[in-house]
């Protein structure tokens, strides 16, 4: 038995599922988790000695790589001056500043502590801004677990048995409407609909949690128009896609302005960390500005804030974007052979979906759940094991997203490269 295997039936005891978050327990692939000790640049280590190059990137917040020395010397600093104040501080402040010097439909910025808890809260000034109830989600979009985004979600829930969680509220299913990706006669039946009723719309530009589904710069342009007709705040999640695909994040490669953006991963230099801001006349109705209240214990952490920054000045100065585009074309050149590998890519994010044998490729790119190749989900489990025999770590799920970071190499993208090509054909014989 791997020790990984003895810490998992030790974590079976005292954890629900032996993990801390339902990905990380196998479910999708099979087989036992790996228990990682640590990483260093673009490679992970596990319990048992072994090295692992790493896509998954801890889903996304480490676009420098693992353990970064810049990131480093500053969370060093601040774990020096102290860990936690629990008083206003000047580490958010610079954060703040830097981030509204970059973006400008963010004019104030709030941090909290995580996606969901930057979504909560936006979506809570939305209803504040315009005096309705109702939100505009899309089918196959992740907004964190609060109880009216898991609905039609993506995330863990892909490829769940059931599409929700148990445990929701009716009020959450009562106030929350559904469109799908990807189609524009169906968005404006709903606000035909519901559009006197909704707060907001909140959408990823980028939906990258349910598969990699880039939307047309139409749907968005659509969706903008809607919101702005009927009176509804556009609420774009960038927890993902937020300074990953450019410091001004997916809303500047589409051209759209939104009202309130929800930032995430990235921003806290893979510290816990989440962030809303927008317009200023919205931001300023959170307390103790205004009457729409929102508090955190650890809200604005100092060490979060200060590996933040560090994280951002890097990939500004040291022209990471560029290079991760690079890399990013380079895995896309080296897989467009492949027959029956369907590789979506955004910038330094991908996806690779593997498809049925003989199946005809996906005309043009999946932007929806509903165009998903069947049998992809089995194929990718049956090629899990052996990439990580190969020693290639990717998230444990067909519908979870990789990642490049500046810490990879093109040996690195070649190496995943052959690795993919090797065992999709012994998947083809």
């Amino acid at each position: 038995m791997s020790e990984s295997e003895r810490l998992f039936q030790r974590a079976l005891q005292v954890a629900p599922g032996g993990v801390h978050s339902p990905v990380r327990a196998f479910r999708s692939v099979g087989g036992t988790p790996v228990f990682m000790t640590g990483g260093a640049g673009a490679r992970l280590q596990d319990v048992d000695g072994r090295s692992y190059l790493d896509f998954c990137m801890a889903f996304g917040p480490l676009i420098l790589g693992h353990a970064h020395a810049g990131v480093h010397a500053a969370v060093s600093a601040a774990l020096a001056r102290g860990w936690s104040l629990g008083t206003a501080e000047p580490y958010s402040l610079e954060l703040a500043e830097f981030v509204i010097a970059r973006v400008p439909w963010v004019q104030n910025l709030r941090f909290v502590n995580s996606g969901t808890e930057a979504v909560m809260s936006a979506q809570r000034v939305a209803r504040a801004a315009t005096g309705r109830s109702k939100i505009l989600k899309f089918e196959g979009c992740y907004h964190g677990h609060a109880d009216a985004m898991l609905l039609r979600a993506g995330s863990g829930l892909a490829d769940a048995p059931l599409p929700d969680s148990a445990g929701l509220g009716a009020l959450a299913a009562s106030e929350t409407v559904i469109a799908p990706l990807d189609d524009e006669a169906a968005l404006a039946a709903v606000f035909e609909r519901h559009g006197a009723q909704l707060a907001c719309a909140i959408i990823e530009p980028l939906p990258a949690n349910y598969g990699l589904l880039p939307q047309r710069d139409e749907f968005l342009r659509a969706l903008a128009q809607h919101c702005q007709r009927h009176g509804a705040l556009l609420l774009f999640d960038e927890v993902i896609s937020g300074f990953r695909v450019g410091m001004q994040g997916y809303a500047a490669v589409a051209g759209i302005t939104p009202d309130l953006v929800t930032y995430g991963k990235i921003i806290g230099g893979g510290f816990p960390v989440g962030a809303y801001g927008g317009r200023r006349e919205l931001m300023q109705l959170v307390a103790p500005a205004g009457p729409v209240y929102q508090a955190g214990t650890l809200s604005a952490n100092p060490v979060a804030m200060c590996a933040g920054l560090a994280t951002l000045r890097a990939l500004e100065e040291q022209g990471v974007h560029a290079r991760l585009e690079q890399l990013g074309a380079r895995l896309e050149q080296r897989l467009a052979t492949i027959p029956n590998l369907l590789l979506q890519r955004v910038g330094s994010i991908f996806w690779a979906c593997l498809t049925a044998r003989g199946a005809a490729p996906a005309a043009g790119p999946v932007r929806s759940p509903a165009r998903f190749p069947a049998g992809c989900a089995q194929r990718y489990a049956a090629i899990y094991h052996p990439l990580l025999a190969r020693g290639i770590y990717l998230a444990p799920s067909a519908f979870e997203v990789g990642f490049i970071s500046a810490a990879h190499t093109s040996a690195d993208i070649d190496a995943l490269a052959d690795a993919l090509t090797g065992l999709c054909a012994t998947l083809e014989s």
